[in-house]
């Protein structure tokens, strides 16, 4: 007599783990929802840019499909690991990274900071833990799931500026840390970490043995062109970790040259953790795309179109701010083109009131947190995604200031 063993019972137990994405979240939320047939949608839910892609990398990549026919190296082409490393160098004022060991070409920051846990956590160390901050981007806290760990949050607040309060956790707490994952600039607060707050962090690595995955995908959205946000590799430079040892960068296109669908990033810093990565990669099958390495080659070597960039969101935070600013807390962030705003009532029901009427769609905060020493840091606030254009960023702050005016 034969057994049928059902394929369910077969998954990986820690999918069981994993939470719904705040988009489907809000979908759920919102799914009774008749939004006012008067106003058109406007959506401020999503991080994702909707400027124009530049020229230059569309035309990049159509004058090198014939590279399709080739299987690509997962290290990536020599020039484009190339490009990385100038970039950076100029960016972020440190020598030119090694092309060879410290820079490693990745599909989007996405799948690298999901697949980086994969890498880095040993699951042979029992209670294995992951720092995130708190709100944070979901896929921190997959990674640590699924790689064995389990998250940790830290809560990042009004009252401190939403700067992580690296001593809110015990010795025992950092005995177990194998990753901290860290956002600077933040998603979804815009805040940008100071150097006395590297400073801290690299002293509790260096104690606790611990991995630093600093994800840097806004890096390059902010306001004042004098004053670019402090870098990871920047922070270790300037405080004689010129190894970059424990510390893995990670930074994308997505934003920078509004191309979230070119899937096209990197991750640089301590060579002997890439090592170990790139190996895992191997396995992973992480190998960019030909075409999208000349593209990024392209984009990396240029700054005019991330300057044209900045300029727009630097209009639309102009615009916006002042309309909602007197009804919702909110400030301008340090960068990013989030405005993360105070709710005078539930933020769900903020959300989903706001669709109803005003046909604008923004992300709960709470959908964002998770509850950690008794509260979710993110209750109580919205997201708001400033990715439309100017003219439709404020009309929808227009709808949100009348519908602020009804509560």
């Amino acid at each position: 007599m034969s057994l049928y063993f059902h394929p369910l019972l077969l998954v990986n137990p820690d999918l069981a783990r994993l939470q719904p994405y705040p988009f489907e979240r809000l979908r759920q939320l919102c799914r009774a929802v008749l939004p006012a047939p008067t106003f058109r949608e406007i959506r401020l839910s999503i991080g994702e840019p909707q400027h124009a892609t530049p020229a230059l990398i569309r035309h990049a990549l159509s004058e090198h499909l014939d590279g399709l026919a080739q299987y690509p190296t997962t290290q990536g082409t020599m020039a484009l690991r190339e490009a990385i490393s100038q970039w950076l160098a100029r960016r972020y004022a440190v020598p030119l990274p090694d092309v060879a060991t410290q820079i490693l070409p990745v599909n989007g920051s996405r799948e690298a900071l999901f697949a980086f846990a994969q890498t880095v956590i040993d699951r042979t160390r029992l209670g294995a833990k992951v720092v995130c901050p708190n709100p944070f981007y979901q896929i921190y806290e997959g990674a640590a799931l699924l790689a064995g760990a389990d998250p940790v949050y830290l809560n990042a607040l009004p009252e401190n500026g939403f700067a992580l309060d690296w001593s809110a956790l015990p010795e025992a707490v950092w005995r177990d840390v194998q990753l901290v994952y860290v956002c600077s600039p933040g998603n979804p607060t815009g805040n940008v970490m100071t150097l006395d707050a590297w400073c801290e962090l690299f002293r509790l690595a260096d104690q606790y043995g611990f991995v630093i995955a600093s994800d840097e995908c806004y890096s390059e959205i902010y306001c004042d062109e004098s004053a670019p946000p402090l870098g990871a590799l920047t922070a270790a430079r300037q405080l004689g970790r010129d190894d970059y040892r424990q510390l893995v960068v990670f930074s994308s296109l997505s934003k920078r040259s509004n191309v979230p669908g070119l899937r096209s990033g990197f991750v640089a810093g301590d060579a002997a953790v890439l090592k170990k990565f790139l190996l895992y990669r191997t396995y992973h099958g992480g190998a960019m795309n030909p075409a999208v390495q000349a593209a990024s080659v392209a984009a990396w070597n240029d700054e005019g179109h991330v300057q044209g960039n900045r300029r727009l969101y630097a209009e639309k935070f102009k615009v916006v701010t002042p309309l909602i600013a007197p009804h919702l807390f909110c400030t301008m962030p340090d960068a990013g083109f989030y405005l993360w705003a105070k709710t005078p009532i539930p933020d769900t029901d903020f959300a989903r009131r706001l669709l109803e009427e005003k046909n604008v769609a923004v992300l709960p905060g709470s959908f964002l947190g998770r509850v950690a020493n008794g509260m979710n840091p993110g209750e109580n606030f919205i997201r708001i995604a400033l990715v439309p254009s100017v003219e439709d960023c404020l009309e929808a702050a227009q709808r949100i200031n009348d519908f602020c005016l009804t509560l």
